[in-house]
């Protein structure tokens, strides 16, 4: 069972959420705007939050911005809106899945189960829980405490670029295929390319890096990506 707030002002369309998700044996709350859930998130732990765009009070996607400024709980964004552009500046305002609308209950409850997974998993007492700081060069990644730093200076990263940032670190120097990086930091068995591309970018940027000059993550065209220090070695 997991805790669920769903954030929609369509009183039909939540209805209907609420109804599913409760016969799923989630624990549900709901709000209809943007203000309301940042109070809930601030006073209430939820285990993820489906979030609508198109909220009355303000867009969700600096609703999305003000919620990553409080909590790490994933949030998967459902949206009318179709366009890639939209769709990357979620990502990269760190959104952990979205749906466009319509959308049936399956795929909800299919992207649901994906992203819960990975929190799972990656939570202090899950998968990571004992493990020792995993270091590259410079990088040093605590999956414990969830924590990393580049020479010494703390990163200040989202779940989804510490996820996919300790998972190349585990394997130095190895090219990960991206179907890989699907299915195991994304948790998903197909996807989208450019969802891995825009993390990319993103964790880069913080590693002071670009896709030309790189230094920690290099991109083999077709292949896959992999981590290694400065030099190849070390």
């Amino acid at each position: 069972m997991a805790h669920v707030l769903v954030v929609e002002d369509d009183q039909f369309v939540r209805s209907a959420l609420i109804r599913h998700l409760t016969d799923a044996a989630h624990a549900v709350r709901s709000v209809g705007t943007a203000l309301a859930a940042l109070r809930e998130v601030a006073q209430v732990g939820f285990d993820v939050v489906i979030l609508d765009l198109g909220l009355p009070d303000l867009d969700g996607a600096e609703a999305l911005k003000m919620l990553r400024g409080i909590t790490d709980v994933p949030v998967i964004i459902a949206t009318a809106r179709d366009d890639e552009g939209e769709i990357v500046r979620l990502l990269n305002a760190g959104a952990d899945d979205y749906l466009v609308k319509p959308f049936s209950v399956d795929h909800l409850s299919a992207r649901m189960a994906a992203v819960l997974r990975r929190a799972r998993a990656t939570a202090p007492g899950g998968d990571g829980a004992g493990e020792e700081v995993v270091r590259v060069g410079g990088l040093a990644i605590d999956p414990l405490r969830r924590a990393a730093e580049l020479d010494g200076a703390r990163l200040d990263l989202t779940r989804r670029e510490f996820d996919l940032l300790c998972f190349l670190a585990r394997r130095p120097g190895v090219v990960v295929p991206r179907r890989e990086l699907l299915a195991q930091v994304w948790q998903q068995s197909y996807g989208d390319d450019q969802t891995i591309d825009v993390h990319l970018s993103w964790l880069r940027r913080k590693l002071g890096e670009t896709a030309a000059s790189p230094r920690y993550l290099h991109t083999l065209r077709g292949v896959g990506v992999k981590l290694e220090p400065p030099g190849g070695a070390g």
